[in-house]
């Protein structure tokens, strides 16, 4: 991976993406995003736009997939990846997962580039097992309103390495679990996000169910260090990447409130249908073959992140 010197990243102006951007530029390498803009922003790039390595192109990977010159990587991160975005655009978020890695992993064979593909924890659906390893199949419900997430994901698994055993394209596959960060939207409508803007507006903290459910929350940095060593492996088969120190809602809301100095309550709300009741990655295989574990404690990450939101999401007066 040391050779390699030209990137394309699909769904870069993202949160993840945008992160993973900075990362390869630092690393050396000159980076083309690709994004339409559905869910990222060009904020998030906002500060590579003058830097040489850096081109950004405004491009919808399901219908179109246009790059010139050589190209030695090809990292697909293009997908709505909340829940607010995916039942909102169901039919969009199936086609990038399907079309939209299609056309991907026709880029990197037509290039003879490696190709990394952002899967996620939730091929995992409501699992049955905790922590969740790599070898489990997952309890996933195909015709529920999250399925067009979790089967887009899922075809994306089977399509890369169907690509790998018959084009010999050179293919990795991660599974990333809860992550966060700056630059995460303020109206995502995921728990961190959710539970920051609204405990620095002094608003009750939403909690769907009983607060029960689990959650572990890896910080942006040290996932995006584990998609670089992924990626340098000869690893073909999917990795989870995530970090494994599991909380419940309740006691993550506690957390944002104490480290927020906020006073709002909490209030409840039905769970969503097919909502992870748990959800904590089994990393054993990312440290045996990456050497790869988590690094940033929740205590800093979620200061950075709320940090980052109080700059972006001024709370009411």
């Amino acid at each position: 991976m040391s050779s390699l010197k030209r990137a394309v990243v699909t769904g870069g102006a993202g949160f993840l993406g945008s992160h993973l951007c900075d990362n390869l530029i630092e690393r050396g390498y000159e980076v083309l995003c690709l994004d339409n803009l559905l869910t990222g922003s060009t904020d998030n790039i906002g500060h590579l736009l003058a830097n040489p390595k850096f081109k950004y192109s405004r491009q919808d990977v399901t219908e179109y997939l246009s790059v010139d010159g050589p190209v030695d990587a090809v990292l697909h991160f293009a997908s709505p990846a909340s829940p607010v975005d995916y039942l909102e655009m169901p039919i969009q978020t199936l086609k990038v997962g399907s079309l939209g890695t299609h056309k991907a992993l026709g880029l990197a064979m037509a290039k003879n580039a490696r190709f990394l593909m952002a899967s996620t924890s939730e091929v995992y659906g409501d699992p049955l097992v905790n922590p969740q390893p790599e070898t489990y199949w997952g309890n996933v419900n195909p015709i529920g309103p999250r399925g067009v997430y979790d089967e887009a994901k899922r075809f994306s698994e089977a399509i890369t390495l169907a690509y790998r055993r018959f084009h010999h394209v050179d293919t990795r596959i991660v599974r990333i679990f809860n992550t966060y960060g700056p630059r995460m939207r303020p109206q995502d409508g995921r728990v961190v996000s959710n539970f920051i803007v609204q405990a620095l507006q002094g608003k009750p903290l939403t909690v769907y169910g009983d607060g029960s459910q689990t959650r572990s929350f890896c910080y942006v940095s040290d996932l995006v260090e584990g998609l670089y060593r992924l990626m340098q492996s000869d690893e073909r088969y999917p990795v989870n990447l995530g970090n494994p120190q599991e909380m419940t809602i309740l006691e993550f809301a506690e957390r944002i409130r104490r480290l927020t100095s906020s006073k709002s309550g909490i209030t409840y709300e039905p769970l969503p249908q097919d909502d992870p009741k748990q959800r904590k990655p089994d990393i054993s295989k990312a440290r045996r073959i990456l050497g790869w574990e988590p690094g940033v404690s929740l205590e800093e990450g979620l200061r950075e992140t709320i940090e980052y939101f109080r700059k972006v999401q001024a709370p009411l007066a």
